[in-house]
């Protein structure tokens, strides 16, 4: 595992000097990751990342190199550079499980320590969870358009790097893809690897015919042939159908697949469906890529076409639709000297920004008969939510808009990650978290799992967490 301890913006690193000179380093402080906005402007996202941020806290030292590249800056105090020489993690983490469907503001990520470490962490946590939520969240966008069609991420060439491509595929996987081309993702995290054949194959012959017979000849069982490369209802087909006759129907063997890569796909993959049908080959599948998304993958479905399985990439490894998840991370509260919690606000002229301040919890609601999701609601962390007992939910920003639940059951969002530094977590593996994920999202109603204007799931707050915000809100504004 790479030691990332040097993963941080310049500012961390001036802040934790400051506050060692101004002896504060070591003052508990509580910081939250949220977010303020789904991205596509979705009716929820996907949590995930959280096995590579632990990863790297678990890892975090700082070596005699970066220590003289700091001493270099001619910036930091000896104290300081003390303070990295003898860094050890040593603060609580609690979090929202990787596959959990979570919604703007309400705590995803809550860590408590001495206030230097998590100033030196702050970028390690943004840039693990933003980038791979970002992608699981487009996509089971992707997936849930595909309806129950198996969609493969095919995006590594198109990533921005080599982390983007290898944690973007666990990200796709965890969001609902069914395979990846990666193969260093398929070796790492134990996602199924796919593909096929590219247009080079096809080229290196004399001709389309003589391509797919000597790949048939290799891979007899497995043959998936591109028919894209001159002429797909002409020429790619119509020599599918003759290799499968020549070559694989004497072996005991047919064809699995043809994919199509170009032209007017939902049309082509009409054609070709009666093509193979009428061939004797219905049970060849229909692979399609290209540039898909999940507004693409939906009006093909609308139109007809007759697709089996869906090759994404550009758009799913970049999330080209939407560049950033938008996550941040904010004090919510500071220890005295006294050990006493003081919570902390964040005002601004923009409300959306405001934060919410104090040491919390999330749960979400679930209605006993249907199982579906009712609401989540951020509490105060000393708070309970006692499911036999009824509860008022009310909109903190329509305060009159109120219902009380009955019969649901309660669930804490965030579970204990690191305690005191040390590990208390075990991360399930990429396969056992898309199963989770796939249970999750069943439990919220399809309103809310629309592509375009989605039911607004309601996150509320506590009545008591409600009352320390207007009064902060109150007290800080004057």
């Amino acid at each position: 595992m790479r030691n990332c301890a040097m993963f941080m913006d310049f500012y961390e690193a001036t802040m934790a000097n400051a506050a060692i000179l101004q002896e504060m380093g070591e003052r508990e402080a509580y910081f939250d990751m949220f977010f303020r906005r789904v991205p596509d402007d979705g009716g929820f996202a996907i949590m995930a990342g959280l096995k590579q941020l632990i990863d790297n806290l678990n890892e975090l030292v700082f070596t005699d190199e970066d220590i003289e590249y700091m001493r270099a800056q001619k910036l930091f105090d000896d104290k300081f550079l003390t303070f990295l020489k003898n860094f050890k993690f040593s603060c609580d983490v609690w979090a929202i499980p990787e596959g959990t469907p979570i919604f703007p503001k309400e705590p995803i990520l809550t860590v408590k320590g001495p206030i230097c470490q998590l100033f030196l962490i702050e970028t390690l946590v943004l840039l693990n969870i933003n980038h791979q939520s970002l992608i699981a969240t487009k996509a089971n966008r992707i997936y849930r358009a595909a309806q129950g069609r198996a969609v493969m991420e095919f995006g590594a060439r198109r990533a921005h790097g080599t982390d983007a491509s290898l944690f973007g595929a666990r990200a796709a996987y965890i969001g609902g893809c069914s395979a990846t081309s990666c193969v260093k993702a398929g070796e790492d995290f134990g996602i199924p690897v796919s593909g096929t054949m590219a247009h080079s194959w096809v080229q290196m012959f004399p001709s389309e015919y003589d391509a797919f017979k000597a790949y048939a000849e290799v891979y007899p069982e497995k043959s998936l042939f591109l028919v894209d490369t001159y002429d797909t209802l002409k020429s790619g087909i119509p020599n599918v159908i003759k290799v499968a006759n020549e070559v694989l129907k004497p072996l005991g063997c047919r064809p699995l697949g043809i994919r199509i890569d170009s032209g007017d796909i939902t049309y082509l993959t009409k054609r070709a469906r009666k093509m193979l049908d009428d061939a004797g080959y219905p049970d060849c599948l229909i692979c399609v890529s290209n540039s898909l998304d999940e507004y693409l993958i939906r009006d093909m479905l609308m139109q007809g076409a007759k697709v089996d399985t869906f090759g994404v990439g550009e758009r799913l490894i970049t999330a080209s639709s939407e560049a950033v998840f938008g996550g941040v991370y904010k004090m919510a509260a500071i220890e005295d000297e006294k050990g006493n919690v003081i919570p902390k606000i964040k005002l601004s002229e923009n409300t959306s920004k405001i934060t919410l301040p104090g040491f919390k919890q999330c749960w979400r609601l679930f209605d006993r008969e249907s199982g579906k999701a009712i609401a989540d609601v951020i509490t105060l962390r000393d708070e309970t939510i006692d499911d036999t007992k009824e509860y008022v939910l009310f909109d903190p920003e329509h305060t009159w808009k109120r219902k009380t639940v009955t019969y649901y059951i309660s669930r804490p969002l965030q579970v204990k990650i690191f305690d005191k530094g040390k590990l208390v977590y075990n991360s399930p593996d990429a396969t056992k978290i898309r199963e989770y994920k796939e249970q999750q999202v069943e439990a919220l109603w399809e309103e809310v799992q629309r592509f375009e204007k989605p039911h607004k799931y309601y996150v509320d707050y506590s009545q008591r967490l409600y009352d320390l915000y207007t009064e902060m809100l109150s007290k800080n504004s004057l």
